[in-house]
């Protein structure tokens, strides 16, 4: 059986583009400013097991280490009353382009209200970054319903989109 499915590639050029959604007062989002591969690769899989992210399922423990210990990785974790409510992580290897690679809440926390304000904190720290010029991500019709959406109500804009079809 054939799917189809497409992947949204959408960009900020400006930092006064973002369209904020103000942060619950018990959602702490705290920086990963000692990088752990184990934790991004569980982060990973909390979040992506339910859309079925695959891409990094064959990944070594090398190949996470080289990941998060570059420099122009940063990851940030979402936190409510303790427990991880989702992350994300910023990618950056031209120096001036920074993606949100990864962003995500944890199934027990889809639908609380948090998205809107993590992804606001993503955008903001990804502008923060000295000599960010642009911010993009993408998204496919695989992932939370919500997720196109999100993005554009914070202001990003699509600026490319793929069809592809998948056997199942």
């Amino acid at each position: 059986m054939e799917r189809t499915f497409t992947t949204y590639y959408l960009e900020m050029t400006s930092a006064e583009a973002l369209r904020e959604k103000s942060q619950p007062h018990d959602l702490n989002i705290i920086e990963c400013e000692v990088p752990q591969a184990a934790l991004n690769r569980f982060l990973y899989e909390l979040v992506g097991t339910p859309w079925e992210w695959g891409d990094l399922d064959a990944w070594s423990d090398a190949d996470w280490q080289t990941l998060v210990e570059q420099d122009c990785h940063r990851t940030w974790v979402a936190y409510h009353r303790g427990a991880i409510a989702g992350y994300y992580e910023l990618y950056r290897p031209d120096g001036c382009n920074t993606e949100i690679r990864y962003f995500g809440l944890a199934p027990q926390f889809l639908g609380c209200g948090f998205g809107g304000a993590l992804l606001t904190h993503a955008i903001q720290s990804a502008w923060e970054w000295p000599n960010t010029e642009r911010v993009w991500v993408h998204t496919c019709t695989f992932d939370h319903h919500a997720a196109l959406g999100n993005y554009q109500a914070r202001g990003f804009q699509i600026f490319k989109q793929e069809e592809l079809e998948i056997n199942q």
